[in-house]
């Protein structure tokens, strides 16, 4: 097929690698973005007759005459040989024209993602007392046995899905995600009494600002590992209400924006029209104004922007302004200042659930913070305590603008790095016990 790039005609064959470098222009065009990445992944099950042009593509960024554009650095993953029996090995002259970096399992490192991505809670709280648990993959007379990240994640899904429909997932069922029994069996163990401590500590009453003195004897007895369940537990929860607060407060200020567009567009242009009226209604104004803020959010998408997250802002965005939008066609305002003025009454109702929503968080968070002093005091669960929330990318967002006394002075005073080593050497000694 024939298609025009840079106002040049050129022939791209599809299903092949002149059609990606050609998908490469159609992305700069539809996103605006003049820099990027082409990421190949599986590069080392690339076949044997395609290698010498797969060399000459990574030495050159030349697939025969078709060239990446400047600006552009080609990135490629592959996995090892145990993923994957399709794998070839790369030769030297390959591997001396490329930069390796090999990529290992790193659960501090994922953790931060998990807590961007919702991991479930029972998940990372698991993870932090067995961190040897994260990655597995081994190879035995009944074949292969692993635990990947990807398995966590698809596995988190599942149960987010289940607590919605009230269905509890049993071992069975972990094992289809975690494909090593003894992990799936331990971690659907955890599980059990993972529920269990959120109905019997009552973990949204604790929030709630009411701390039982019969669970404060509870956890005086309780076991070092339910303890620090227990704090996973509130962390769980605190990272909900973190990322809303975050979300709602963005696009607060994405609806702030579009306000002061929405302002500057009902302006008139004397150059345009002498008679200083706006040639379009500001309903006609504010769908405009909506529909380019949704192509703008399209191209971040297409760009590779974070997709999911961005579809969930957009739809927010869109659903809230065409509310707006109503609101003008019901009192059928064509007055300029008429409609903005009401836009801006109800736009004031958005400020108003944004406080309300930060006010709430602050005080779950003083309630957290007056449950960990009465349960365990300047302990090594406040330690993990503090260290959780400043992994958390929602939660140290929030403690940036909510003055937090309390997590500032624990932050400080605990040496809370140090400490949490010593946590997980502790874990591992109480694991080593339970094994023999």
């Amino acid at each position: 097929v024939q298609k025009q790039y840079g106002g040049k005609e050129y022939s791209v064959t599809e299903y092949t690698m002149s059609e990606i470098i050609a998908s490469v222009y159609d992305r700069m065009e539809a996103s605006g973005k003049k820099e990027g990445l082409l990421f190949l992944d599986e590069i080392n099950c690339v076949s044997e007759t395609l290698s010498p042009a797969m060399l000459q593509f990574l030495q050159g960024k030349t697939f025969g005459n078709h060239r990446m554009p400047d600006g552009w650095i080609i990135v490629a993953a592959g996995n090892p040989p145990e993923y994957n029996r399709s794998v070839r090995e790369f030769d030297v002259v390959t591997l001396d024209r490329v930069k390796v970096i090999p990529v290992e399992a790193d659960y501090p490192v994922w953790k931060e993602y998990a807590y961007q991505a919702g991991i479930h809670g029972s998940i990372l709280s698991y993870l932090e007392i067995r961190r040897d648990q994260f990655y597995r993959m081994e190879t035995t007379v009944d074949g292969k046995r692993f635990v990947t990240a990807r398995g966590w994640q698809d596995l988190s899904e599942l149960l987010w899905a289940y607590e919605r429909l009230g269905i509890r997932a049993d071992r069975e069922v972990t094992g289809q995600y975690l494909q090593h029994p003894a992990v799936a069996k331990d971690f659907a163990n955890y599980l059990e009494l993972y529920y269990r401590y959120q109905r019997d500590y009552q973990v949204d009453e604790i929030l709630g600002g009411t701390i039982r003195p019969a669970i404060l004897e509870r956890l005086k007895y309780a076991s070092f590992d339910e303890r620090i369940e227990v704090t996973g537990l509130l962390l769980s929860k605190l990272a909900f209400h973190f990322r809303e607060t975050y979300r709602t407060d963005r696009n607060t200020d994405r609806l702030y924006d579009l306000l002061k567009n929405f302002r500057k567009a009902l302006e008139p242009d004397p150059t345009e029209d002498p008679s200083g009226k706006t040639p379009e209604s500001p309903l006609q104004i504010l769908q405009k104004i909506r529909a380019g803020e949704e192509e703008l959010q399209r191209n971040r998408i297409l760009a590779g922007q974070n997709a999911k997250e961005l579809k969930e802002q957009l739809k927010t965005l869109s659903d809230r302004v065409q509310e707006y939008e109503a609101l003008l066609l019901e009192k059928q305002l064509f007055d300029p200042q008429e409609a903005f003025q009401a836009v801006t009454e109800e736009f004031r109702k958005d400020v108003a659930r944004r406080e309300e929503k930060t006010e709430q968080t602050a005080q779950i968070l003083e309630n957290a913070f007056d449950f960990m002093e009465a349960a365990f005091g300047e302990s090594q669960e406040m330690v993990l305590f503090i260290t959780e929330l400043s992994v958390n990318l929602y939660a140290a967002a929030f403690l940036r603008e909510y003055d937090c006394a309390r997590y500032f002075r624990y932050n400080k005073s605990l040496l809370f790095e140090d400490h949490s080593a010593q946590i997980r050497r502790q874990l591992d000694e109480i694991r080593d016990l339970q094994r023999t």
